[in-house]
């Protein structure tokens, strides 16, 4: 008799990964299989106005990447999200609000190591949405000899910028790693990456 609701989702969660903005959440005790998600969000310029998300509609995920949709990355918002099955839906569940520029968490990037004679050319890619590229990311890359502590740190390189690295001394088995960095209200940095090693000798 009466209404019958659907089991909202739970754990509806606003957080950032990887340069990205993502709305998570887990279904439901009981909810039906077929059941799908539909997220909304409000930002803080225009509260009460909760603005639909094309490609989370209808959305058998359980998570919505909302970065490139947020109208502004200075400001705060938050999302909600409601189970639908047929005709029946369940309330919307609200997140907490973030802003991107504070809240941002970093990835770290995939160095790409180019070695020449006397030589390395090392360059950093980032796995970054196009909407944020214009942000002034950066990275701190480490270089040592496989098997030693003592690194070189070459920090504070913008994102574009390739390192080159006079070779002519070293010889050996030596490895790089980096980490992305950013400079918000306070400053963020990524994980080192997983360390990519070349063998440098000048023989012949």
């Amino acid at each position: 008799s009466g209404h019958v609701q659907l089991p909202p989702p739970q754990n509806v969660t606003l957080l950032s990964k990887d340069f990205d903005m993502i709305l998570t959440w887990t279904p439901g005790e009981g909810s039906p299989p077929d059941v799908t998600y539909t997220v909304r969000y409000e930002s803080q310029e225009r509260m009460d106005k909760w603005i639909k998300v094309p490609h989370c509609k209808n959305t058998r995920s359980t998570s919505c990447n909302l970065t490139c949709v947020l109208p502004n990355f200075f400001v705060k918002v938050r999302a909600r999200v409601k189970a639908v099955s047929g005709r029946f839906q369940s309330p919307w569940i609200e997140s907490q609000f973030k802003e991107y520029y504070l809240d941002v968490e970093l990835a770290p990037p995939v160095l790409n190591v180019n070695v020449k004679k006397n030589l390395i050319h090392v360059n950093a890619s980032f796995p970054l949405a196009t909407c944020v590229e214009s942000f002034s990311w950066m990275y701190d890359l480490n270089l040592w000899e496989a098997g030693s502590e003592d690194k070189k740190q070459y920090e504070g390189i913008f994102r574009k910028n390739t390192v080159t690295i006079d070779t002519t001394a070293l010889r050996g088995n030596y490895c790089l790693s980096a980490r992305s960095s950013f400079q918000s209200i306070d400053f963020k940095r990524s994980k080192f990456s997983q360390p990519v090693c070349v063998l440098l000798n000048h023989k012949g």
